[in-house]
């Protein structure tokens, strides 16, 4: 692939920016971005908030990354979390795009 062809198509490469938002297990509000990254197979998602560093393995599109990795948070007590869609390359979309609820495991 040559430096002109679409981000989509890059493998190992960081393709977009999401926000991800919710309450830490103290009960804190927190807000850091999520990094999505294009690999061979699919997707991955990682976020490091304080000394929590969660990463997905390749999962087949953008939003089964970003479940699983709320879906990692949640075990470790985060909770209200949400994302949504900051950067797709270097365009920026937050204001834009509603955001994606995770609702807390019962």
């Amino acid at each position: 692939m040559s430096a002109s062809s679409p981000l989509i198509f890059l493998k190992n490469t960081l393709i977009e920016k999401h926000q991800l938002e919710g309450n830490d297990p103290p009960g804190r509000s927190f807000s850091r971005m999520a990094m999505i990254t294009r690999t061979a197979t699919g997707y991955t998602a990682r976020v490091q908030y304080e000394s929590v560093t969660a990463e997905t393995p390749s999962l087949p599109t953008v939003a089964e990354a970003l479940r699983h990795l709320a879906g990692q948070l949640q075990k470790v007590e985060f909770t209200r979390l949400r994302t949504r869609l900051n950067f797709r390359g270097k365009k920026y979309y937050a204001e834009k795009e509603a955001w994606v609820d995770y609702p807390d495991p019962t």
